[in-house]
Order: structure tokens, then C-alpha cells, then sequence
């Protein structure tokens, strides 16, 4: 999963922290950038994704945080679940290459491809099966309507079926 997406905090909206010279985010700086509400941070934040720093209370983050949490929106958008993408950012310190996380990641990306090829079919099936019945119902009423069947059924169980 990539961190370079979505967020384009303004250099001006970064603060310098004080100690390290490392750039710090407030989280309404980082709610409006990566179009989320301040909640669903703290929300990731209470999952134990998220560990910002905090400054006479107030909840300071990192580029350290910034690029966690885009990992996180970049897995709820691919449909992964919260513990698949804790998962996957704990291995992070796995090992200095990350080759546990990318082996992972790729496994966990193979499975959900396999999903949603899965339900695609299934909403083709259904979209066939709709096509069918749309044509079977526009024929049946255009013959009704038209006189070609002046036959009336009030019971829905007479209706043609396909």
C-alpha cells in the first residue's frame, strides 16, 4: 500500500515541531486534507492504529501518523477489514526490508481480487436475469396496452414468468 495519495497538506498548515524540526499536523489539518471527520481519526486512534503526540492536550501528529492513517484510508477503500490492515501495519517493523508486509499485503490483496471477481459474476448473473425480466415485461405490457391481449390478470401469480 502506498502513502503517496490523497493528502497534499499545505507546507503552511504543518507546523515544525519544536524538538525535532519534524513537521506536526493538527487533526483538523489532517480530517480536511484527506476528506475525513476528526471522530473517524479518533476512531483509529482508539484501534490502536494511531498514536499521535500530544501537546498541552491537544492531539499533534507526525508524518509518521499522516503516512499511517493514509495506509488506512488507502485499506478501507480496497475493502480490507481493520484488523487486516493493523495487520499489516504492525509488520512494518517486521524486518528492515518489509518483505513480511509486502508478502502479506500481496497475499491479502490476492484474496480480495478473488472477492470482488467473485461478486462481479454474481452482479452480472443478476443484471442478466433483470435484462430478462425487463424485456419480458415491456413486451407483456406493450401487448396488453395495445390490445394484442386484452386478457386481465389481477393475480400476481398469472404473470408470464421467465
Amino acid at each position: 500500500m502506498s502513502t503517496n495519495e490523497r493528502c497534499h497538506i499545505a507546507p503552511d498548515r504543518a507546523s515544525m515541531g519544536a524538538d525535532s524540526g519534524q513537521a506536526i499536523y493538527s487533526i483538523g489539518d489532517l480530517a480536511t486534507d484527506l476528506g475525513v471527520s476528526p471522530r473517524a481519526i479518533r476512531f483509529y486512534e482508539d484501534q490502536g492504529m494511531l498514536a499521535p503526540q500530544r501537546i498541552g492536550g491537544n492531539r499533534v501528529y507526525t508524518q509518521r501518523d499522516l503516512a499511517r492513517l493514509k495506509l488506512i484510508l488507502r485499506g478501507k477503500r480496497l475493502g480490507f477489514s481493520l484488523s487486516d490492515i493493523r495487520e499489516l501495519l504492525d509488520l512494518y517493523y517486521v524486518d528492515r526490508d518489509h518483505l513480511e508486509q509486502m508478502t502479506q499485503t500481496l497475499h491479502k490483496g490476492r484474496v480480495r481480487i478473488a472477492e470482488l471477481e467473485q461478486q462481479l459474476g454474481e452482479l452480472q448473473m443478476t443484471l442478466h436475469e433483470l435484462r430478462e425480466l425487463e424485456t419480458l415485461l415491456v413486451t407483456t405490457i406493450n401487448q396488453r396496452t395495445s390490445g394484442t391481449d386484452k386478457r386481465r390478470t389481477e393475480n400476481p401469480e398469472e404473470l408470464p414468468t421467465s
